[in-house]
C-alpha cells in the first residue's frame, strides 16, 4: 500500500530494563560517603571561619589595641567650675599609656556623673593619642545642715549643697579645688525645715516647697534687695509659705510663687524705712495687698551690721 507504515529495526527501540535493587551493604556505603563528605565539608567550613577569626582578632589586637602608635600620651580636662584637673582625671580612671580606642568612653562617662558635683560629662577620644573630658559642674546657691549620729550618740553636723535644680551635694573640699579656697559655704543661705529622708547626695530633692525655696534663691541673687542686706536662711517647714530671715535681722513670708514682684515689693519698703530710720523687723509679702509689717526705730539700737560685698562666682557657666 501506498502509505503503509515501514517496519522499524528493533535493535534501535528501547525495551525494558531490569531494575535491580542494590545490596545493603552498597546502600550503607553510598550513605557513609554522602555522610563522610558533609562532615568533612562542615569540618573545612569551621576551621576556615575559627581561623579568620581568630586571625582577624590577633591583627586587631596587634594592629589597633596593643599598637604603641595609640597609647593615651595627653588627657585634656575642661570644667566651668572650680575642681581640679588632677582630681577629675583620678575619678575617671584614665591611666597614662593605655590604649586610647580600648578605653571605654562610657565607662569614663558614668563614673564620673556618679560624683554629686558633676551634671554632665562630654568624653571624646582625639587620634592618635589624646582624650579631651569637658565637665560642666554644679553651682551651689544654698546648704544644709542635717545632725549625723555617731557610735557614741553624739550628734554632729552633717553640711551638703544644693544646686539651683535641686540637686543635693558634698561641699568640694580645699583638696579637690584647682585654686585655693577664696570663699566658703558659710556665704550660701541655709535651707532649714528638709526632712532628713529628702537628702540624698546626687539626687533631686523631691519636696515641691525645698524648689520653691532654691527658686527664691536664685530671684534674691539678681534682685534690687541682693548687696542690700544677706540672706541667711529660709524656712520650708511651715505649708504655703516661706520664711526668710536676713542677717540684719529681718523676717519676711514668700508665697511659694511670683518672687520677682514680693521681691520689689521688699525693696520699695526697705527704702521707706531707711528714709525714716526705721528697721523691717517682720514684714509677710505673702499677701498681695496690705502686707503686714512691723516697725522697729533704728535710733538707739546697736546697728544691723553690714551686708557682706557681692562676690563674683567661680561657676564659669558655658555648654559643655
Amino acid at each position: 500500500m501506498l502509505f503503509k507504515r515501514k517496519r522499524r529495526n528493533r535493535r534501535h527501540s528501547r525495551g525494558y530494563v531490569l531494575d535491580v535493587k542494590l545490596s545493603a551493604s552498597q546502600r550503607r556505603e553510598t550513605r557513609l560517603r554522602r555522610l563522610t563528605l558533609v562532615l568533612g565539608s562542615a569540618l573545612i567550613l569551621f576551621f576556615t571561619v575559627f581561623v579568620l577569626w581568630r586571625g582577624g582578632d590577633m591583627a586587631i589586637r596587634h594592629f589597633i589595641y596593643e599598637n604603641p602608635a595609640f597609647a593615651i600620651r595627653s588627657v585634656d580636662v575642661e570644667t566651668d567650675g572650680v575642681l581640679s584637673a588632677e582630681q577629675l582625671r583620678s575619678w575617671a580612671g584614665v591611666r597614662m599609656n593605655d590604649n586610647l580606642l580600648a578605653l571605654d568612653l562610657a565607662r569614663v562617662e558614668r563614673d564620673l556623673k556618679l560624683v554629686p558635683a558633676i551634671e554632665s560629662v562630654v568624653v571624646e577620644r582625639v587620634l592618635p593619642g589624646g582624650l579631651r573630658i569637658r565637665v560642666a559642674e554644679r553651682e551651689p546657691i544654698a546648704q544644709v545642715v542635717l545632725p549625723q549620729f555617731r557610735a557614741s550618740n553624739r550628734a554632729e553636723g552633717g553640711v551638703y549643697t544644693l544646686d539651683g535644680n535641686g540637686y543635693f551635694m558634698f561641699p568640694v573640699e580645699a583638696v579637690q579645688r584647682a585654686v585655693p579656697v577664696v570663699q566658703t559655704n558659710d556665704h550660701l543661705p541655709l535651707i532649714a525645715g528638709i526632712p532628713a529622708r529628702d537628702v540624698r547626695p546626687g539626687r533631686q530633692s523631691e519636696t515641691p516647697q525645698v524648689l520653691s525655696a532654691l527658686a527664691l534663691v536664685r530671684e534674691f541673687n539678681r534682685s534690687p534687695m541682693a548687696g542690700l542686706v544677706d540672706l541667711k536662711q529660709v524656712d520650708v517647714s511651715t505649708p504655703g509659705v516661706l520664711i526668710a530671715t536676713t542677717g540684719q535681722g529681718n523676717e519676711l513670708t514668700f508665697g511659694l510663687t511670683d518672687f520677682e514682684s514680693q521681691l520689689k515689693r521688699w525693696r520699695l519698703v526697705h527704702d521707706y524705712a531707711q528714709r525714716f530710720g526705721k528697721l523691717i523687723k517682720t514684714l509677710d509679702l505673702s499677701v498681695a495687698n496690705n502686707a503686714p509689717m512691723l516697725w522697729a526705730d533704728a535710733s538707739g539700737t546697736t546697728p544691723p551690721p553690714a551686708p557682706k560685698p557681692l562676690k563674683a562666682s567661680p561657676y564659669r557657666k558655658k555648654h559643655v
